[in-house]
């Protein structure tokens, strides 16, 4: 097994759109050839777009475009440049009278870092199609759904840290899975290969890190949490050839993933959704295809946090020198 690019995956683009004064943006995965599609939400506050479609029993086959972005629920327009991006270009489902373009999406809540009154609109949508290419260098950190992710706020947004989009993928045989993914969560999150908290909630100082689940234990075992503003939302791609419902079980199974790096995971808070994507014909086992998909999501959730750069004052991993 080798790790590749994820933009070596046939049959689609990735481009990215923000605006890093107001903290805020939105990443595309584009593929107007259709890709069958899958998603899973776990987490209890989700934003999402399109995602019924998704269900086996449910009508269309293909989808043309994932959207993931800031914004909280206002980030869900950035689809609607998508789709005007995607109907100049004649892709959608034929529904006799147009192409209507099948565009998925999910947001997260970065309202409360840089200027929440700036949103991912549909401009910016249609600005992150023009960014996609199918061959670009890779792009994480602080940048397009991840501009304005934070992690680690169980004690306020002056004790977390900064976070941003991550991107792992890797080839056995011919079989390629990837995955991106914007971490947005409540928790902290672990390198799983080493055990050590790499983001999350800092202490007083603001040099080391405090543990964010001893804290919810402590503090909020006897009374409800009154707090929001979080959600990991990511996407995997594979070149297996996948049924829908075959695709719904790889989301499921990447969820592992979210598992095992942020902690806690799928809270009340957090919306957390994950897409899967397939463009190709490579006979896989869906086990197989999802174990994988579970193991690129981890490498990019903790790719991340370790690619964020520092924005409106809010820490990042290397400032800290964090193993």
């Amino acid at each position: 097994m080798q790790q590749i690019s994820i933009t070596d995956i046939a049959g689609i683009r990735i481009g990215h759109a923000q605006d890093r004064e107001a903290a805020t943006g939105c990443s595309v995965v584009l593929g107007e050839g259709g890709m069958t599609a899958g998603v899973d939400v776990r987490g209890g506050a989700p934003g999402t777009r399109e995602t019924d479609l998704l269900n086996p029993i449910n009508l269309v086959e293909k989808i043309h475009a994932v959207v993931l972005a800031g914004g909280s629920s206002f980030g869900l327009d950035a689809a609607s440049g998508v789709m005007h991006y995607l109907e100049e270009r004649s892709v959608g489902f034929d529904a006799v009278v147009a192409k209507v373009p099948i565009v998925c999406g999910a947001v997260l809540f970065d309202l409360a870092v840089g200027d929440y009154r700036v949103r991912p609109d549909g401009k910016m949508g249609y600005e992150a199609c023009l960014n996609a290419h199918d061959a670009v260098p890779r792009q994480e950190g602080s940048v397009g759904a991840g501009t304005g992710a934070t992690v680690g706020k169980i004690l306020g947004m002056d004790r977390c840290m900064k976070s941003g989009i991550g991107v792992y993928c890797v080839q056995t045989g011919d079989l390629k899975v990837g995955a991106m993914v914007a971490v947005n969560c409540l928790g902290d999150v672990i390198d799983p290969e080493t055990g050590e908290t790499v983001a999350g909630v800092l202490d007083e100082k603001r040099r080391g890190l405090l543990n964010s689940e001893e804290i919810m234990i402590r503090g909020f075992a006897g009374r409800r949490m009154e707090f929001g503003g979080n959600t990991t939302i990511g996407v995997i791609i594979t070149n297996g050839k996948l049924e829908k419902s075959e695709a719904n079980k790889v989301a499921s199974m990447a969820h592992n993933g979210y598992g095992r790096t942020m902690r806690p995971a799928h809270t009340m808070f957090d919306g957390d959704t994950i897409f899967a994507l397939t463009t190709g014909d490579v006979v896989t086992d869906v086990s197989v295809a999802g174990l994988l998909a579970a193991r690129v999501m981890e490498r990019a959730v903790v790719r991340a946090v370790r690619e964020a750069t520092p924005l409106c004052g809010i820490r990042c991993h290397s400032e800290l020198q964090i193993p």
